[in-house]
């Protein structure tokens, strides 16, 4: 438990962010690098989001998640990005209050916590649609995705929420550079003054339960879906199930390789460094990917936004 004068002097602490370089110009092309995938990443997802919204066509459980898919991702990117940004063209002097630092902390978990379980969601998806054909539209049907989508957002708060409060309830003293771009749980915790040993075992649980457990369900479905891919007699229908398999299987490869090798690589590994560019690979990056890798496998998904463009 923390005494009263230490949760006052925490209570008064500013964090600012590492700065990538002291050099102004290499600050200033990274400013412009991650506005660029920022903004782009905005772009695509939402365009998506508006496709699927606009062609009736597209009114299917597999869009659906996939609309959504693409909202959580806009929401997620934005939880990080404006402040990253306005600390590149401060030099790292923008400070962050610790209930800011909590807040940015909450969405980004809660958002990401809600992404993999979605992409879980999306497996279960596609696996019925490929096992089940014929009753795929009984079994999927419309109050089942939604109350699927309300679930992935009320796991990712109840994991979320806990720990954030657990991270903001250990005492930071002196020591407030944040060795990131934004208030990851990781480089948080190393500036704590207390010992963080219970800390890094909750993160550890719960990045074992967000990442391995959807992944776990996302492998064993897709065994099942192969099996039935294998099945099927023409060249076309086999081809047509991979297709729609592929763009999900490639995201999903993104998403949880470089989200597992940051929150369930040993404490003792963990590399500010490292951590730092491969949460750029995860925050900004695959954002961006995403609506290409769809859009770009996907042939209902291209016939729509190809309609869409020909009317402006």
């Amino acid at each position: 438990m923390l005494s009263m004068e230490e949760i006052n002097k925490t209570a008064k602490v500013q964090f600012f962010f590492r700065p990538f370089s002291a050099d102004p110009t290499v600050q200033m092309v990274t400013f412009v690098a991650f506005l660029v995938m920022y903004l782009t990443s905005l772009s695509g997802n939402a365009t998506i989001a508006v496709i699927v919204q606009i062609n009736h066509s597209l009114h299917t459980p597999m869009y659906f998640f996939l609309a959504n898919l693409a909202v959580l991702e806009m929401f997620y990117t934005s939880s990080i990005a404006p402040l990253a940004l306005a600390n590149l063209l401060s030099m790292g002097k923008t400070p962050v209050s610790i209930s800011g630092c909590g807040t940015q902390m909450f969405f980004f978990v809660f958002l990401g916590g809600t992404d993999c379980v979605l992409l879980a969601v999306m497996a279960y998806d596609r696996f019925i649609a490929i096992c089940y054909p014929l009753r795929y539209t009984l079994i999927m049907s419309w109050p089942l995705c939604v109350e699927l989508m309300v679930g992935s957002l009320g796991l990712g708060f109840l994991l979320s929420l806990p720990l954030t409060i657990l991270i903001f309830h250990l005492p930071f003293c002196n020591n407030n550079e944040i060795y990131h771009f934004y208030c990851d749980i990781p480089a948080v915790m190393r500036l704590a003054c207390a010992d963080t040993h219970v800390h890094k075992t909750t993160l550890y649980i719960i990045s074992f339960i967000v990442l391995t457990i959807p992944l776990l369900l996302i492998s064993i479905s897709y065994v099942f879906i192969v099996a039935a891919i294998l099945r099927i007699r023409s060249a076309e229908g086999r081809h047509r199930a991979f297709s729609t398999c592929s763009s999900h299987i490639l995201v999903v490869l993104l998403q949880y390789g470089c989200t597992s090798f940051i929150y369930l690589s040993p404490s003792s590994s963990y590399s500010p460094e490292m951590g730092r560019v491969v949460s750029v690979v995860y925050t900004f990056i695959t954002p961006i990917l995403n609506p290409l890798i769809y859009s770009m496998r996907n042939k209902e998904l291209k016939d729509a936004l190809r309609k869409a463009l020909r009317k402006f």
